[in-house]
């Protein structure tokens, strides 16, 4: 206790000094814990887009490639899948439920997922947790929308607003939909995964809003031959009207079942016993009749996080380099302070203090900057949390965690106190050494 409260009284009197070499270690261990939260809840939030499914199926491309482009919602698919394909799969006895995934539109640069009502019912996220609507309820009607959080609060969107789709998925298009707006019948809660930035329509809608558009955004009711979406591409001029015909009488009550798509983008895949997705996989990586990918989103997650595990080795490896020279920066200040304090070395030995009572009495000090440090540095960690977290969320979808410290950002801790320590050692032994060979006379 008599060592402790000789250093506290010695750092005290160094207060200005001090106070420097806390706030630059402090800023080392906040950057240190902060890299591995970021690391961490991205590793968490890529981990929990998905869950509970066992497959996803789209048109023959790398494994990443159809993760992303269909669960992340990043890329394009180059190509479709059709549907007859779908069905066929889908009908398969080992095959529980699947969700058909369409993608190419977009509103106001979010974009726009056309999906059934599986998708409510199957879809998993996090450990899986099941999709909940905040407000509203599913869509029923061709033309009904369900928005993400993040779209109905960016946007300002209430039940029973309207929204016109836009071809194609850039931040910002000047080819929409306008002849067949849509009304927002609910909003999904928050996630915290690409779903709060999608806007949900039926299969029905997607195909109902690209039967008879030209590429102006007009539906003229007479020459449809120019109609560029994928899912008509390969039709002539007769196909077309005659398709545009029995939609149209679709959509005016007769049998909205029946205005099937003729290409989805991709598709989720649930089995009854996990064991077969790897013989279905091999299955339908093989299918004669189109090229097709079937990808586990578990490996794919793996492969992708390996991709970007560079970026993340790299922001770790430049926030030790910051520690490190915060803690060299403490190394100095007690180096520089050992000619200052000799005399105060041989006071305390000619009151009877040892040699070792000098050691640990630095010893003690480097613990009490590096015990200060951590705790500066975890509260400004939460301070930056408490201000980054709305923006980080709003910017990236990304939700920081305000939680607890895990157990290795605890580690990184442990070993911060552990090289201060030794740290603290170098200075402790040459004032050991100055004491013996000083006595009690001090060498200027």
């Amino acid at each position: 206790m008599m060592t402790l409260g000789l250093s506290w009284k010695s750092i005290r009197h160094r207060g200005f000094t001090v106070a420097l070499t806390v706030i630059s270690l402090s800023l080392g261990v906040a950057l240190l814990l902060g890299v591995e939260r970021m690391r961490s809840e991205a590793r968490e939030g890529f981990t929990n887009t998905i869950s509970g499914t066992d497959l996803i199926v789209g048109a023959r491309t790398g494994d990443v490639s159809l993760l992303l482009s269909s669960v992340f919602r990043i890329g394009n698919a180059t190509q479709k899948i059709s549907w007859e394909t779908y069905e066929k799969i889908s009908k398969n006895p080992q095959v529980a439920w699947t969700i058909p995934l369409s993608l190419g539109d977009s509103h106001k640069g979010y974009r726009v997922l056309g999906t059934s009502a599986e998708y409510f019912d199957h879809y998993r996220y996090g450990r899986k947790q099941a999709l909940e609507m905040a407000e509203g309820v599913r869509f029923a009607d061709t033309y009904d929308a369900v928005l993400g959080a993040e779209v109905a609060r960016k946007l300002g969107y209430q039940i029973s607003d309207e929204i016109v789709l836009a071809h194609g998925s850039g931040d910002v298009s000047f080819v929409e939909h306008t002849d067949k707006p849509f009304r927002v019948v609910g909003v999904l809660k928050a996630t915290g995964t690409p779903v709060d930035r999608a806007v949900h329509v039926s299969l029905e809608g997607i195909e109902a809003v690209h039967v008879g558009w030209d590429g102006s955004g007009d539906h003229d009711g007479h020459d449809h031959s120019n109609c560029n979406h994928p899912a008509h591409d390969h039709g002539d001029h007769e196909t077309g009207m005659d398709r545009l015909a029995a939609i149209e009488s679709t959509l005016a009550g007769e049998d909205p079942n029946s205005l099937e798509p003729e290409t989805i983008t991709a598709f989720l895949v649930g089995m009854h016993s996990r064991v077969d997705a790897v013989f279905l996989q091999r299955s339908i990586n093989t299918y004669k009749g189109e090229a097709l990918s079937a990808v586990m989103p578990g490996v794919a997650l793996q492969e992708l996080w390996q991709v970007v595990g560079v970026v993340e080795t790299t922001l770790l490896v430049i926030s030790l380099f910051v520690l490190g020279v915060s803690l060299a920066g403490m190394l100095s200040s007690l180096l520089a302070s050992l000619n200052e304090r000799r005399r105060e070395m041989a006071i305390l030995r000619s009151v009877g203090a040892r040699p070792v009572h000098i050691l640990s009495l630095i010893v003690v000090e480097s613990i009490l900057l590096t015990t200060a440090s951590i705790a500066a540095g975890i509260a400004l960690l939460y301070g930056m949390l408490l201000v980054a977290r709305p923006v980080v969320l709003e910017k990236t979808g990304l939700q920081l965690g305000f939680g607890m410290l895990s157990s290795w950002e605890l580690i990184l801790i442990g070993l911060v106190m552990l090289v201060g320590l030794l740290v603290g050692l170098v200075p402790a032994w040459l004032c050991y050494r100055r004491s013996l060979s000083d006595g009690l006379t001090v060498r200027v």
